[in-house]
């Protein structure tokens, strides 16, 4: 598949998300209630101020796809919808290839499969060796980084890779 294609038809959804793991869930009932076309982009991002919360941002292949689906949203009560990105640094949750994206494979087969332009591990300069496997987790989340989507991984049992987030987090304080 390689690398991601940018686009500027972008609009962004604040629904009053306080958490990721809720904001993964509006994407994905995003997607399928509106049937999202193949191309599309969905991302959080964090919104700071008097009122954190998350918000989420759909970027489309084509402006009548974006305008379809800026109606489609004003009549399904997804939360306010307002044109463009909030910032350039979105956590992708729905993209090209992510579906494909379970188990165990190689570095390189990642990224052909998926819209994923890079991979990089936490602590180290290098990039991993291609054929370094990864243990998805079925939980692939990159981020956009200088209009690239590059995952961020962590060193694993067995010489394998794991991307950074974790699909089931601990709650801060769950042991207090």
């Amino acid at each position: 598949m390689g690398a991601a294609l940018v686009t500027p038809y972008a609009l962004t959804v604040d629904a009053g998300v306080r958490d990721l793991r809720a904001a993964d869930h509006l994407l994905h009932r995003m997607a399928a209630g509106l049937a999202l076309p193949e191309g599309t982009f969905g991302c959080t991002h964090l919104v700071r101020g008097d009122r954190p919360r998350v918000a989420v941002s759909l970027s489309l292949p084509s402006r009548p796809l974006l305008d379809a689906t800026r109606e489609r949203l004003a009549g399904a009560g997804y939360g306010a919808v307002s044109p463009g990105l909030p910032d350039a640094v979105g956590r992708a949750v729905l993209y090209p290839g992510a579906p494909a994206l379970t188990g165990t494979m190689t570095v390189a087969e990642l990224v052909a499969r998926s819209a994923i332009d890079r991979v990089t591990v936490l602590g180290t300069p290098d990039p991993p060796d291609p054929e370094t496997r990864m243990v998805t987790r079925d939980h692939v989340r990159p981020q956009w980084q200088r209009d690239e989507l590059v995952l961020a991984a962590t060193p694993a049992l067995g010489g394998t890779l794991v991307p950074f987030e974790d699909p089931d987090p601990t709650p801060c304080c769950a042991d207090h």
